[in-house]
């Protein structure tokens, strides 16, 4: 069995991945507040 190192993994592919998913999600959230506020406003 290998000998594990810690911190020796290169995780740049990870935290692209994981710095698209937050983007992604301030988007999705930013969207949808803005959604329901328009909603909000059209029913009064």
């Amino acid at each position: 069995m290998s000998d594990h190192k810690h911190g020796d993994m290169d995780i740049k592919v990870q935290e692209k991945t994981f710095n698209g998913f937050i983007k992604a999600s301030a988007w999705v959230a930013g969207i949808s507040i803005a959604l329901l506020l328009f909603i909000a406003m059209i029913n009064g």
